[in-house]
C-alpha cells in the first residue's frame, strides 16, 4: 500500500473495518479457535465477505498475564495466513512487536504493520518500518501483557495518554517513519482499568486532537464484560460482549475515529450505519 493509497477510506464513509485473525492458541477472545492456518485462513476470509476492510493477522496472545512465543513459533503461525489472505486480495496487517516478525510478513505480503508498543518492545521495528513505507499502527503501551496492568497509575489517565502518544509519534517521524503513515491507539484494556477505558471512550476527541488517524480496539475487553455484572461477579465471557462492543464502535464512528479493530464484522458495521442514519437524518 503506497502512501498515496493511506489513509484507507471506506466508500460508504464509516471507519475502516479491522477484522481480528488470532493465530494463537491462548488468546482471550477465542480461545484458540482459529490457532490452525487453514482454520485462520477461513476465518480471515469470512471476515473479508462480511465487510471487513483490513485483516489483522496476530501470533502472540496480549491477553493480560500472557507468556510470548518465540520468535520461531511467531512466524511459524503468521506467515502462511499473511501469505493467503494477501494472495485473495485483502489488505492485511501483522500484529506483531517483533520487527523479524513484521519483516517476513511485508515480503510475505502484508501492507501493514500493528504493534501494540508502538514500536517500544523491539528497538529495529521503527527502522523496518521506516524503510518498508508501510503504514504503522501505533498503540499507548507501558510494558509487556505478563505485568502490564501493575503500571495503570495515571494522574489524568486522558492527557496522560495523550502525551505518551504525541511523544510516540514525534519519536517515530525522527526514525523516518512518515507521520502521515502514523496511526494513533490509545490501547483500550492496556496498562488500563476500567475507568480509564470509559474516560478515554468519553474524550476520544483529544486524542483525534493529536492529528493522525485513530484506530479503536475496545472488542470483547474485560471493562464491557463488567456492564451489568456485580461487583463481586465474574465478568461475561467475551463472546457475550460483541453488542456492547458494537455500541462502543457506534460511539467512536460519531467521533470521528478513523477505524475500529473488531472480532465481529457484521454486528459493527450495522451499529456504525446506525449512527449514521442519525446523523444525516433532517
Amino acid at each position: 500500500m503506497t502512501s498515496s493509497e493511506w489513509p484507507l477510506r471506506r466508500p460508504d464513509g464509516l471507519p475502516v473495518v479491522m477484522g481480528v485473525v488470532n493465530v494463537t492458541p491462548d488468546s482471550f477472545s477465542d480461545g484458540g479457535q482459529w490457532f490452525e492456518p487453514a482454520a485462520a485462513i477461513a476465518h480471515g476470509r469470512e471476515l473479508r465477505a462480511q465487510g471487513a476492510d483490513i485483516l489483522d493477522v496476530g501470533g502472540e496472545s496480549t491477553r493480560p498475564g500472557a507468556g510470548r512465543p518465540s520468535v520461531e513459533e511467531e512466524l511459524r503461525r503468521v506467515l502462511p495466513v499473511v501469505e493467503a489472505l494477501a494472495s485473495d486480495g485483502a489488505v492485511v496487517s501483522v500484529d506483531t512487536m517483533r520487527a523479524a516478525v513484521a519483516q517476513a510478513a511485508l515480503r510475505a505480503g502484508a501492507a501493514v504493520v500493528n504493534d501494540v508498543s508502538g514500536g517500544l518492545a523491539d528497538e529495529e521495528m521503527p527502522r523496518v518500518v521506516a524503510e518498508a513505507g508501510v503504514p504503522f499502527v501505533a498503540m499507548h503501551w507501558r510494558g509487556h501483557s505478563a505485568d502490564m496492568q501493575s503500571r495503570a497509575v495515571y494522574g489524568d489517565v486522558v492527557a496522560d495518554v495523550c502525551a505518551e502518544l504525541a511523544g510516540r509519534a514525534k519519536s517515530l517521524a525522527a526514525q523516518g517513519i512518515a507521520p502521515e503513515l502514523v496511526v494513533l491507539d490509545p490501547g483500550f484494556g492496556f496498562a488500563k482499568r476500567a475507568e480509564h477505558n470509559w474516560a478515554l471512550l468519553r474524550h476520544l476527541d483529544r486524542v483525534l486532537d493529536l492529528g493522525h488517524p485513530v484506530l479503536v480496539g475496545t472488542s470483547r475487553k474485560a471493562f464491557l464484560g463488567r456492564l451489568g455484572v456485580a461487583p463481586d461477579a465474574e465478568p461475561r465471557p467475551p463472546l457475550d460482549r460483541d453488542v456492547a462492543t458494537a455500541a462502543t464502535s457506534m460511539h467512536v464512528a460519531v467521533a470521528g475515529a478513523w477505524g475500529v479493530r473488531v472480532h465481529a464484522v457484521p454486528s459493527t458495521l450495522d451499529a456504525m450505519r446506525v449512527a449514521r442514519a442519525i446523523e444525516e437524518a433532517q
